[in-house]
């Protein structure tokens, strides 16, 4: 989807296609993250750093990733 398209579903007044909306965004945002915290690691980060960019624990962020 691209994110024009996604942009108008986001402002529908009709709550499925918002939600499907909403459904699209938590699935890139996933990807993305995982995307940034595979290059951070690449690049020699700590779980603790990552997990302090994010705005979470190194504890949660590694269980998330640290596979």
């Amino acid at each position: 989807m691209e994110t024009q398209e996604l942009s108008e579903r986001l402002r529908s007044h009709d709550p499925a296609v918002g939600l499907r909306a909403v459904g699209a965004l938590h699935r890139l945002a996933e990807q993305v993250e995982a995307a940034a915290v595979g290059r951070a690691r690449a690049q020699g980060w700590s779980w603790e750093q990552i997990g302090d960019a994010l705005g979470v624990s190194r504890q949660s962020v590694h269980a998330k990733y640290g596979k």
